[in-house]
């Protein structure tokens, strides 16, 4: 199809916005850390919002109303393990990392904080955080750049290998300008596109179709198989764990785990918490009520269905065609974009962080200056970038089963080191190595079985045993190690956590 004015301009509009938030971070971006970490100013609305918009890719508008218009109401233990799975990450995870980064030396990434955590000179744990970043991310953005396409493809009639192009390339335009306050704040902006669009496409699909009642029983008529949250018992045991274990992913996914260590103060965190997790519940709710009413609007307008009969994570975009008008639509399909954009931008700048903190200067310049640390990020983004849009090339991927695999690797491999170096005082280096490196293996080595366990599981599982047992047969941490550790706990204490 060819994208009407109405569209060019509502698209136009949005990007344009976005590129501006990007140059006027950039005038607000004087040193590294403010461009990989904001320096440490993000107060909650932004904290909260960015979170969640970073959080929630272009899966949440592709992907998952894709799967529950495929497979109905057993979908919705996805959106139940991730709500409890987030909801535990920001009362349990957010407030200690806060204050533990601060103390490691104001650690700016991940490996840095690992690094300093376990008082690591040989670097050794800094390289393999850092690889597994590397890996897992450039899966991930994969399938953002996938779902930019996707969406740039069916708006504007492009060919596959053409949107992949124009999907990515505002994205890492603000990205390199404006670093982590120009992602953060226009996450906030996403955050509100998304937010508006999930709730009001599937209230206007209920309001055509006459109701909640009607709609639900023309879902009937198709497969009353889409009513069952357990398909008949063919779910099972193991397929309601797989799909409630994607919220174990959390506690290690770094770019949601950046927006925590940015956060002004830990004061922000709890009024954070109610402000992501308010907005999450909602978006999820919109984005399985989108593909579970789809059911019922093309039950009534099979004229229409081909679209999303041949791909069903499509399901938003055309309804989002066929019941507004262009300028609206616009919008809506705006907020695609919006998704896509929030998760890539945070995903890229976190790439870029560890190639340019853990790496670069880690590795290769010790004493780079902070201008030099600065443009050596930009070029981290422009190169990640273009390694992610190589393997999203392929125009038969989909957006879900990348980001699945790239959220168990992270979760698997970071998980269980962030919680354990948290909370657990005789957690050592090697045990931090040993978790990152077994979890990243078994969620790969499960992958190439193909059982209908979410690797998520088996990966978590083995870092974990990982390492406590290779702690507890090596030697104590250092004194100083312990004595920091127990400095964040009082502090922590004192503070109600």
């Amino acid at each position: 199809m060819t994208a009407s004015t109405p569209l060019l301009a509502t698209f136009s509009a949005y990007l344009l916005l976005m590129i501006g938030i990007g140059f006027w971070a950039w005038r607000r971006t004087h040193d590294f850390d403010d461009y990989i970490l904001g320096g440490r100013s993000l107060g909650s609305l932004v904290t909260a919002l960015s979170a969640g918009a970073s959080d929630m890719s272009g899966w949440l508008l592709m992907g998952l109303p894709g799967a529950m218009y495929l497979g109905g109401a057993s979908e919705a233990w996805i959106a139940l393990g991730l709500v409890a799975g987030a909801w535990a990450n920001w009362r349990f995870v957010a407030g200690p990392l806060r204050v533990y980064t601060e103390r490691t030396r104001n650690a700016l990434t991940l490996p840095d904080y690992f690094t300093h955590r376990f008082a690591d000179d040989s670097r050794v744990l800094r390289i393999v955080a850092g690889v597994v970043i590397l890996v897992f991310f450039a899966v991930y953005c994969a399938s953002g750049i996938v779902a930019g396409a996707r969406l740039f493809e069916s708006v504007f009639g492009l060919p596959y290998a053409q949107a992949l192009w124009w999907g990515a390339t505002v994205t890492i335009l603000y990205t390199f300008v404006g670093g982590f306050l120009a992602v953060s704040w226009t996450d906030c902006v996403q955050a509100t596109l998304m937010i508006i669009a999930l709730l009001l496409v599937p209230i206007v699909v209920v309001t055509g179709l006459g109701g909640i009642a009607p709609s639900i029983a023309l879902v009937e008529q198709v497969d009353p198989m889409r009513l069952d949250w357990f398909r008949g018992g063919e779910l099972g045991l193991v397929g309601i764990v797989s799909l409630l274990a994607w919220g174990l992913g959390y506690v290690g996914q770094p770019h949601i785990l950046a927006r925590f260590m940015a956060a002004d103060s830990l004061a922000t965190i709890p009024k954070a918490r109610r402000i992501s997790m308010g907005w999450m519940v909602l978006c999820l709710g919109g984005s399985l009520a989108v593909g579970f009413f789809g059911i019922a609007y093309y039950a009534q307008n099979p004229a229409l269905a081909g679209p999303v009969t041949a791909n069903a994570e499509r399901v938003f975009i055309e309804l989002s065609q066929a019941l507004f008008n262009p300028w609206i639509a616009g919008i809506l399909l705006s907020a695609i974009l919006a998704a896509v954009m929030s998760t890539l931008s945070a995903q890229l700048l976190v790439c870029s962080s560890a190639l340019t903190e853990d790496f670069y200067r880690g590795l290769l310049r010790p004493a780079a200056g902070q201008k030099e640390l600065v443009w050596v990020g930009r070029c981290m983004v422009l190169a990640v970038a273009l390694v992610a849009i190589m393997i999203a090339r392929d125009p038969d991927s989909r957006v879900l089963g990348l980001v699945s695999y790239a959220w168990a690797g992270f979760g698997a491999a970071f998980g269980p080191v962030v919680v354990l170096s948290l909370f657990w005082q005789r957690m050592t280096r090697n045990g931090a190595i040993a978790g990152i490196f077994v979890g990243a293996i078994t969620v790969i080595a499960w992958k190439q079985t193909g059982s209908a366990l979410y690797e998520m599981v088996p990966g978590v599982i083995a870092a974990t045993v990982a390492i406590v047992a290779t702690s507890l047969l090596g030697p104590a941490p250092a004194a100083e190690v312990q004595a920091t550790h127990q400095q964040v706990r009082l502090t922590l204490q004192e503070q109600g956590y």
